[in-house]
């Protein structure tokens, strides 16, 4: 799972990189693309790790990629933009990252300090994008479906519905709005259409505005999160006493990896099941609604192709009855056949014959 942070220049979107990666931007490499694996922090995984003393340990892991910014103020800032994109589509989702601080020492974007003006500047170049991406393929389309082929009669279901989306990025709505069902979700997402993907929205805030709620919220992004990406990059340096302490002192519940990252799940419907054993402990991502021989299958395509039924207990009962056993005395084990549906938390072992 990869996630492109994406924002104007002096947009503190490299610093929140920082502060959810761990990784330092090297000012002299500001102009390339960064991306950094991160996992996934679960307080699950920890508390089975101390159960089952396991030779290895497997957290849930997610990428995020730093996309250099671009002015947006002229056409060449437009362009260098629309080159930047290219690696956007191939990302599972996008964070876009706005500056409502104040600092003498930033320069401001555009001479202003405006963050929704930012976003909506930001929001309207991924619809243009997009918009060139399908006027080129409705061109490609118009001319290929006046020959007779095999595949003609798809290629008008294709024109069709690129019309429609074409109808909808002139109107200043999303990809998204304009996908009628699962089979055209799966055509437009083989184009890799920005407005088409879950889309957040971080707040770069000052430390005064740190704990509160974001000042709006974008009316096309699944989750608007406030944050003080400055300081959440030095929060990322203590130890982690030190760092518990500072985040009570400021009333936050957890670092930016932990709030990003929870929100980006949350964003594109992701789910962990965990696999726990002297061997390993594990997470496992899914997408929410996998059925139990799907998520098998994540383990080895033998497990799916082979699946006899699930051994199941969620975490929360194995944590009360303190370890397996006291589980299965409790009644709390369960059998599960192919098709139930894998919940948040799940602790499975799968059973199967090949």
């Amino acid at each position: 799972m990869k996630f492109a942070l994406i924002g104007p220049p002096q947009s503190g979107k490299s610093t929140l990189f920082s502060a959810i990666t761990g990784q330092t931007v090297d000012p002299s490499n500001a102009m390339s693309e960064q991306i950094a694996s991160v996992s996934v922090p679960d307080e699950r995984l920890d508390f089975l790790s101390d159960m089952y003393k396991p030779k290895k340990y497997t957290p849930a892991n997610i990428e995020f990629l730093d996309v250099p910014g671009a002015s947006l103020a002229d056409a060449h800032g437009q362009a260098e933009f629309r080159k930047r994109m290219t690696s956007v589509r191939k990302c599972d989702g996008i964070v876009m990252v706005v500056r409502a601080f104040e600092s003498d020492s930033v320069i401001e974007y555009r001479d202003r300090v405006n963050a929704k003006a930012d976003l909506d500047e930001l929001f309207t170049e991924l619809l243009f994008a997009d918009l060139e991406q399908v006027v080129a393929r409705i061109e490609k389309l118009e001319k290929s479906s006046q020959k007779p082929s095999k595949t003609r009669e798809q290629e008008l279901r294709e024109l069709a519905m690129m019309t429609r989306v074409r109808e909808a990025l002139e109107s200043e709505a999303p990809v998204s709005s304009a996908i009628q069902n699962e089979d055209e979700r799966r055509i437009a997402g083989s184009f890799g259409f920005l407005t088409l993907k879950p889309v957040m929205v971080v707040i770069n805030v000052g430390e005064d505005k740190i704990a509160a709620d974001p000042p709006f919220e974008h009316s096309h992004a699944l989750a608007t999160i406030a944050m003080a990406a400055e300081i959440e990059a030095e929060i990322a340096q203590l130890e982690p006493d030190d760092r518990k302490t500072f985040l009570e002192d400021l009333g936050l519940s957890a670092p930016a990896r932990t709030r990003l990252i929870r929100t980006a799940y949350n964003a594109v419907g992701l789910t962990s099941f965990l696999t726990a054993g002297e061997d390993e402990v594990r997470a496992w991502t899914i997408k929410a609604g996998t059925e139990a021989v799907e998520a098998a299958g994540k383990i080895h395509s033998d497990i799916q192709r082979g699946f006899i039924r699930a051994e199941v207990v969620a975490f929360d009962d194995l944590k009360k009855a303190g370890d397996m056993r006291g589980a299965k005395s409790a009644n709390a084990v369960r059998l599960e056949p192919k098709h139930y549906i894998v919940k948040d938390g799940d602790i499975i072992n799968f059973r199967f014959n090949v």
